[in-house]
């Protein structure tokens, strides 16, 4: 059984995220390569994130990767940020056809074993998985749909609404604000702490996908 982690472990892109999952239960968050730079609606659930849960940073050894870590590190605060290094091992990803600038392998070439050791390393917090092992069930389109977040006269004013509340910029679309909550809240605790969760139970939210 994999090891969960309670903070948000940050990765360059979904090659990372897909070699991360093979080694721990944990939210991965991806920054777009150099694409964090610019964009603001990232950057602010990272910020909520850590204030949340706490980050973990994952980049690769290369010089892109701690311009990248060094740029969080100036973003995020330095209490809720722990950093998780990966070893400089030579060589290329089976899907390249050619090694990095640098010749080493990133975040994706690693071992499930060498990503555990870096989290281990950089503080982790492992949790014991809950009795049961049934995932949590993720908020919907379709109860967005159904909350009138989406598809509404007045969604627009809702989501603002929303994103007030959770500290997040009021421009974010629809589905940045989908993927935020699903990364900060299961669909129960959010339906329960956001509209009462009783009116979710008998309402039937989430047995539709609405437009987003």
């Amino acid at each position: 059984m994999k090891r969960r982690i309670r903070e948000v472990v940050v990765v360059e892109g979904r090659y990372d995220k897909n070699a991360l999952k093979q080694a721990v239960d944990a939210v991965v968050v991806e920054t777009g390569g150099f694409g964090v730079f610019r964009d603001r609606e990232r950057l602010a659930l990272l910020r909520r994130l850590a204030a949340e849960r706490g980050l973990i940073l994952l980049t690769d050894s290369d010089g892109a990767g701690f311009v990248i870590r060094n740029f969080l590190k100036g973003a995020i605060p330095r209490d809720r940020l722990k950093q998780a290094y990966i070893p400089d091992v030579y060589g290329k990803e089976r899907r390249k056809a050619a090694p990095g600038r640098e010749g080493k392998l990133g975040v994706e070439g690693m071992s499930p074993q060498v990503l555990l050791q870096a989290l281990e390393r950089a503080g982790a917090t492992f949790e014991d998985a809950p009795a049961g092992g049934r995932e949590a069930e993720t908020v919907t389109k379709g109860d967005f749909y159904r909350l009138g977040l989406t598809g509404g006269p007045d969604s627009g004013a809702k989501r603002a609404a929303l994103l007030g509340r959770l500290g997040l910029p009021e421009r974010m679309s629809a589905n940045a604000l989908l993927e935020a909550v699903n990364l900060l809240y299961t669909r129960e605790a959010f339906l329960a702490e956001f509209c009462g969760g009783e009116e979710a139970r008998h309402d039937g939210l989430g047995a539709a996908d609405g437009p987003l």
